[in-house]
């Protein structure tokens, strides 16, 4: 009764230093509109399109399909779609791809048992199909980039523990408001915590939480106290468990493999299940023989840029178009990474004598390899540098497999001591093209980071990770951000 008591008195403050906006029905009407026209948006351009091209067929035919849209929304709600919150974009990816093309396998099916196959024509339902993928992913990526920093994206959370891993979470949640899981308020037990944490405010011990979830109907905890007793762990998760639809657990497992964990119920016994993508010889084929086509396919295509950009070259500085640079791949294994060339003449001495008179950039040097006025690039070069065009002759390591497109950042002898533990995971996987450090910042984020994110890659690898990265790399490429 006196517990209960004192947690009533302490709820009015804790409401008042809430600021809680955020409300999940916008979100799920957004997303929802944002899918629908996509789809019709697809349908309408295929048809249209083929019409256009001298086809004969009658777009009517397509219109009074127009229910099963339906069809499609319920799929997607299906997995987890709506709202789309706490989905990473990989499993957003491999989620749409999955259900529209499932969909559009199913539809076929239905127009060809009832023999209505020759009404309809094929190329544009093709051309349908992976149109809606395409502009389904590209709708929901604009929706985001446009709404998510809105205080009313998404679903509210409250964060159990406020501690360094609940830091971490918050931080990980504000720098990722795409993710749609906006922190509302911190709850913890020691007095001394109380406060603000990362602009959110630690409104009182953890008996709170009931009354918070019930009076601001939040519906989303994050229990973020890894390092507490397991007895106790577990008596948070049994009392909260029952008042909040959703609760996330953080467990004490950091820079562990975290697309490809599944839960496993050993007759009561909770386990996780990893998968091992790197092992299995399905998805590497698979990798294999997507990254083949694609670089055959690219490498037909680019034949004429990459001879104007060799002609450009020469007739900048002297020298040759093509620049080797030896370095570490798979299992250790060094191989020479090929570029268009970007530099001077003699870009080493050039270097030293740079940093010689500029300790500032020799510090940076030193810590990032990496400098944003490089004195060594030509004219051209600084061209094809911020454009990532100067890499399209590791092709040729690609077909040769000692590069992949998609990978850790291929790095030489003297970094390798900056991946301490973590080289053995680069070992593991041929270095790529692009990579996930190269869509996330790319020359903006500190070496500690791109270190970590080729870990992250290797251990998270699939194809559909892969599939992510190489969309993600056009889009980054075309705004040429972080790069130098």
């Amino acid at each position: 009764m006196i517990k209960a008591f004192r947690v009533r008195r302490s709820l009015r403050p804790a409401l008042a230093a809430i600021k809680h906006s955020t409300r999940s029905w916008p979100t799920i009407i957004l997303l929802i509109s944002a899918d629908l026209l996509a789809l019709t948006t697809a349908v309408a351009t295929s048809v249209w399109g083929r019409v256009l091209l001298g086809g004969t067929l009658k777009p009517d035919f397509y219109w009074r399909l127009w229910p099963l849209l339906a069809l499609f929304i319920l799929s997607y709600s299906s997995l987890r779609l709506y709202p789309g919150v706490a989905i990473s974009p990989v499993d957003e990816l491999r989620s749409v791809s999955l259900a529209t093309t499932l969909i559009y396998f199913f539809l076929g099916a239905i127009i060809f048992m009832f023999g209505e196959g020759e009404l309809y024509s094929r190329s544009a339902f093709t051309a349908a199909w992976l149109l809606s993928m395409a502009l389904v992913l590209i709708n929901r990526g604009l929706v985001r980039g446009l709404f998510a920093r809105s205080d009313w994206w998404g679903y509210p959370v409250i964060v159990l523990g406020a501690g360094k891993t609940g830091t971490l979470v918050i931080r990980t949640l504000q720098r990722n408001p795409r993710l749609g899981l906006k922190p509302v308020a911190v709850l913890d037990d020691n007095p001394q915590t109380w406060g603000k944490l990362e602009g959110v405010s630690v409104v009182g011990e953890l008996a709170l939480a009931p009354n918070l979830a019930r009076r601001l109907q939040i519906p989303y905890a994050i229990v973020a106290m890894p390092g507490v007793p397991r007895d106790r762990l577990l008596n948070v998760i049994e009392q909260y468990g029952q008042t909040f639809p959703h609760l996330l657990i953080i467990p004490d497992l950091f820079g562990f493999s975290s697309l490809w964990v599944e839960p496993k119920d050993l007759t009561g016994v909770l386990g996780l299940e990893v998968r091992q993508q790197l092992l299995l010889p399905g998805p590497r084929l698979t990798k294999w023989i997507l990254e083949l086509t694609i670089s055959l396919l690219v490498t037909l295509a680019i034949l004429p840029l990459m001879a104007t950009i060799a002609l450009l070259i020469r007739l900048d500085s002297r020298g040759p178009v093509f620049y080797g640079h030896r370095r570490i791949g798979r299992r250790g294994k060094s191989f020479i990474a090929w570029k268009f060339r970007t530099m001077v003449p003699h870009a080493d001495r050039v270097l030293d004598h740079y940093l010689a008179e500029n300790p500032e950039a020799q510090r940076l040097w030193i810590q990032e390899r990496k400098l944003k006025n490089d004195p060594r690039i030509t004219r051209i070069g600084r061209l094809l540098r911020r454009s990532s065009l100067d890499e399209l002759p590791q092709i040729w390591n690609v077909l040769k497999r000692e590069m992949s497109l998609v990978g850790p950042r291929p790095i030489v002898t003297e970094e390798v001591s900056n991946y301490a533990d973590k080289f053995d995971l680069y070992m593991r996987v041929l270095p790529g093209i692009t990579g996930l450090w190269q869509v996330s910042g790319r020359n903006n984020i500190t070496y500690e980071e791109r270190v970590n994110l080729d870990a992250y890659y290797v251990r998270n690898w699939s194809v559909w990770l892969d599939l992510y990265i190489l969309i993600k790399t056009i889009w980054v490429v075309m705004r040429g951000e972080g790069a130098y």
